[in-house]
């Protein structure tokens, strides 16, 4: 049985399918609520019931406490309409985003790279002959089969090449979708995603530089974002800032290389933190914050900041752009997040970032 779902302050009402979340129906129907960890964790996607009932499904106790409940609050990433509802949801109008819906693909492995010695490169070609539209920075949720086990990987293509999407997958210890993934996974096997997802994309209307601050797999997102400008033909200074640890973590080097080479608009800065001492690189070393720091002179005024990385690296940035005198307005992170990542406390001073 289905409900209708009814969101303010926006006046939209849409279909829930017997069993589906709030979130996911939103999302399916181009509505975005703000959300992150989509595990009942993080809070992020709390939403204020004015009319009708819902399960709660699994929000923890510490995301969504016992008196919210009885104030009509819930999790939409989690609540189950139990009749038709009514919510308000804090949205904030976003003029550069596309707001496109959630839908779900099939496809098969077309390619499968080595990046470097932790990183595959795989590419999906999908059998929808329009493939998908996304928005540069948006990520996709990729089903592992087996189970019901869905991760979430950014889209590392250009928008305009969305017939053949390409993802960067990060090997983790003991992780066992990426370990399926970097073991099993062959050239030609089926596959199935849903998306896109996201909320990380390039604010355009703006019309200020960007800045690029990226490290490990969190290359993806700023290689679509880069690629989608070039192709617009922007004329803004780019820069990106890329750290790794050594040279052969180091992926797509050549590539930006030759996009300095042939674009006077783009800076490629960059920066290694554990390259043996004696090797031949002669680049900059270091963290992603502090070679930023340098480039810019500590001064980021002026600018919008896209970070990508591990959670250490995307702190530091953001205490180093802030102390740049670049401040939350202006600084945007990637935010998806394991079920692990979402139970980390995040300051409530960056609810953007």
């Amino acid at each position: 049985m289905s409900y209708n779902l009814t969101i303010e302050p926006l006046g939209q009402t849409i279909e829930v399918e017997d069993g589906q979340t709030l979130l996911d129906a939103s999302l399916r129907a181009g509505i975005y609520l703000p959300h992150a960890c989509c595990h009942g964790l993080c809070a992020t996607c709390k939403v204020q019931v004015v009319d009708g009932e819902v399960e709660h499904g699994e929000a923890s106790n510490f995301a969504l406490m016992d008196y919210e409940r009885e104030e009509g609050l819930c999790l939409a990433c989690c609540a189950i309409p139990q009749s038709d509802v009514t919510i308000e949801a804090d949205i904030e109008v976003e003029p550069d985003a596309l707001n496109l819906p959630v839908r779900d693909f099939s496809g098969i492995i077309s390619r499968i790279q080595n990046l470097t010695p932790t990183i595959k490169g795989v590419w999906i070609q999908l059998d929808e002959p329009d493939g998908i539209r996304f928005q540069a920075g948006q990520y996709i949720n990729l089903h592992i089969p087996g189970d019901k086990t869905i991760r979430a990987f950014s889209l590392a293509n250009a928008p305009s090449l969305g017939r053949e999407i390409e993802l960067n997958i990060r090997l983790v210890p003991g992780g066992k979708a990426t370990t399926w993934i970097h073991n099993e996974l062959k050239v030609g096997d089926p596959v199935q995603l849903a998306g896109p997802y996201g909320r990380f994309f390039v604010r355009k209307l703006a019309d200020v530089p960007p800045i690029f601050l990226a490290g490990g797999s969190g290359l993806s997102s700023p290689k679509s974002m880069i690629l989608d400008l070039f192709e617009e033909g922007c004329s803004l200074p780019i820069t990106l800032v890329y750290g790794a640890r050594t040279q052969d973590e180091l992926y797509y080097h050549d590539l930006f290389k030759e996009l300095a080479a042939r674009h006077t608009n783009f800076s490629y800065v960059p920066v290694l933190s554990n390259e043996p001492a004696e090797s031949d690189w002669d680049g900059r070393r270091g963290f992603v914050h502090e070679a930023a720091k340098e480039y810019f002179n500590n001064d980021f005024r002026g600018h919008k900041a896209y970070l990508c990385g591990p959670p250490v690296m995307i702190d530091a940035c953001i205490a180093t752009l802030m102390q740049g005198r670049l401040f939350e307005r202006d600084i945007y992170s990637e935010k998806f997040f394991s079920a692990a990542d979402a139970q980390q406390v995040r300051s409530p001073l960056f609810k953007k970032i």
